[in-house]
């Protein structure tokens, strides 16, 4: 089905050909069209445009209402003040645009897709192989799950990847260790959970750093094993693929309780890139974009310099060979640039590595990598605290685990859900506890912008009250429990009808949903969709108090009622799924 033009596309368009009309030399002029609390719209472009021909701007604007072509979707427009317009719309023109985007059958309620979609690369969800996820690891996942549900509705192109930290120096240690005590990890993975497969490794790594730091012969060996590992031995590499799938089987279970699907083929982790390193290095020195300094391979800046004022370089290659991230990073946007084909790469990474980002961007561009037409951005986010406003830490001090933070959640939310539960068995009070927990966790990272940190605060994220998941998916149940005892009733629309002002008010921000996905989209900002699904939720909360539904004065008032409840429950959970959060039909 075609994309549905909203309310306010309409009426830009007939106020912007109005403009051209009373004043030819302006051209195509913009009106400046925004939601009013005075009237349906504001238009305020008028004063402007005055202010540039010489006119008088309420003089301007008493032309501009006369030229309007109303037609059925203007009922009224006036002037106010030194110049500006407040429009309102006709019911009938909100009832039936929501016709229209409740009648498309594809599910996208009339969302257009992108007219010229590209390929964007996106760069998230980066666990570190033999090491147990913590809550350093939850906004990275979630935030880019996010985005990547937007990009994807809205017809781009996008390629997952997850740039796991697969490589370096402590897999020597590991594989060492493993080479001399073979039975540490004898077992079958198909037969392990995840989290028994990380704690097999966690065991081992425990064991084996004990015996490097202690013993100067076993330390000798594992720093011999680095060396085999990079030039490719087959036993070593054999061994390293084996910490990599104990790793992943945990990665999945972790994956999976946050309700988000990683694939096993986005997986291209620091040891993909491997085989460019060298060729990555070769281009930047012939290019004279790196330099050696000292024995290393470097990248100099003129306006990146430490406390001493001297420059801090970027180090591509260390001066005993070896290579850092920013080998790894350099090689992975060649790849992505050059194979993958990518417009735009995206990485949803840490604030704290915004400095390290900023010269791998800019080394790439002095190289050619990134220019006008590729460009790369850094999705930086904040650091998630606790109650105390300090860095969320277990009362012993050390980092909350992920898998624990999630158990957490979900005990906290089955016992809301128990205890609001009329007709649920255990099995599905589980159930339900999961998906509102885990969307719990999600809405309150995702409700923050990203840049910002944010308090983990489990008692607020699973209140029925304010701005929480929870809220929103209990609207979206009591809709779906006032469709049920509507029985045979079916929703249907009725433009011929009045609307209360509760009506109208949730109208026109249903209408307003599209706008916001295509904004939360290229902004790559996901907390722009939950603010427009809190105040839909606040919105139909308010029409619920005032207009009653089921008991409606008349039988296409009882039609058209539920039909604002089914349109805005079909919102509601796809604005949700779009930010990776289920919504249960009974709560």
């Amino acid at each position: 089905m075609a994309s549905v033009t909203s309310l306010s596309d309409s009426v830009h368009q007939r106020l912007a050909a109005a403009l051209s009309a009373a004043l030819p030399q302006a051209g195509s002029a913009d009106p400046l069209l925004r939601r009013s609390d005075r009237a349906d719209f504001q238009a305020n472009g008028i004063l402007a445009l005055a202010k540039k021909a010489k006119a008088n701007p309420r003089e301007l604007a008493t032309q501009v209402v006369a030229r309007v072509e109303s037609g059925e979707l203007l009922r009224d427009i006036e002037v106010s003040g030194p110049g500006f317009l407040n429009i309102t719309v006709s019911d009938k023109a909100i009832t039936e645009n929501l016709s229209a985007r409740y009648a498309d059958d594809t599910g996208r309620l009339g969302v257009p897709l992108a007219e010229h979609p590209g390929t964007t690369v996106i760069d998230y969800a980066q666990p570190n192989v033999a090491k147990e996820m913590h809550v350093g690891h939850l906004r990275s996942a979630v935030i880019g799950d996010a985005v990547v549900q937007l990009l994807e509705f809205t017809g781009e192109n996008v390629v997952r990847r997850h740039h796991i930290g697969d490589w370096g120096t402590q897999f020597g240690m590991l594989i060492q260790y493993l080479d001399e005590h073979p039975h540490e990890l004898d077992h079958d993975s198909a037969e392990v959970s995840g989290e028994e497969a990380m704690s097999n490794l966690d065991r081992l790594y425990k064991a084996s750093r004990k015996l490097f730091d202690s013993d100067e012969e076993f330390k000798t060996r594992a720093r011999r094993r680095v060396v085999d590992l990079q030039a490719g031995d087959e036993k070593t590499l054999a061994m390293w693929q084996k910490f990599v799938d104990e790793s992943k089987i945990y990665f999945f279970s972790v994956f999976e309780k946050l309700d988000m699907e990683i694939r096993d083929a986005d997986i291209v982790g620091e040891s993909g890139y491997n085989d460019m390193l060298a060729e990555t290095c070769r281009l930047l020195e012939e290019s004279g974009v790196a330099v050696r300094s000292e024995g290393a391979l470097c990248v100099f800046f003129d306006d990146i310099k430490g406390p001493d004022g001297k420059p801090v370089p970027l180090i591509v290659q260390k001066s005993d060979g070896g290579y850092g991230y920013a080998a790894t990073d350099l090689s992975a946007i060649r790849d992505r640039v050059f194979h993958l084909k990518a417009d735009s790469l995206i990485y949803v990474v840490d604030a704290r590595q915004s400095l390290h980002f900023k010269m791998v961007f800019e080394t790439a561009r002095k190289a050619g990598w990134l220019n006008d037409d590729v460009k790369a951005y850094q999705l930086a986010f904040g650091t998630v605290l606790g109650k105390d406003g300090k860095p969320f830490k277990t009362r012993e001090g050390e980092t909350v685990r992920l898998v624990d933070l999630l158990d957490e959640a979900i005990d906290r939310a089955s016992a809301v859900v128990r205890e609001k539960a009329q007709d649920l068995s255990e099995e599905e009070i589980a159930e339900r506890g999961a998906q509102v927990g885990v969307g719990a966790v999600k809405y309150a990272d995702l409700s923050t912008s990203a840049n910002r940190d944010y308090k983990f605060d489990l008692d607020q994220m699973v209140s029925l009250n304010g701005d929480t998941s929870v809220y929103l998916q209990y609207a979206y149940a009591r809709i779906q429990s006032i469709l049920r005892k509507a029985g045979e009733v079916r929703p249907a629309a009725h433009p011929e009808l009045e609307l209360h002002a509760a009506e109208r008010a949730l109208g026109l921000h249903l209408d307003a949903f599209a706008e916001t996905v295509t904004e939360a989209a290229r902004e790559y900002a996901p907390h722009k969709m939950t603010a427009y699904l809190y105040q839909l939720a606040s919105l139909y909360t308010t029409f619920y108090d005032k207009c009653p539904v089921l008991k409606a004065e008349t039988p296409q008032q009882v039609e058209n009622r539920l039909f604002l409840c089914d349109i805005t429950a079909r919102t509601l959970h796809r604005g949700m799924s779009l930010l990776g959060i289920r919504t249960p039909e009974r709560l």
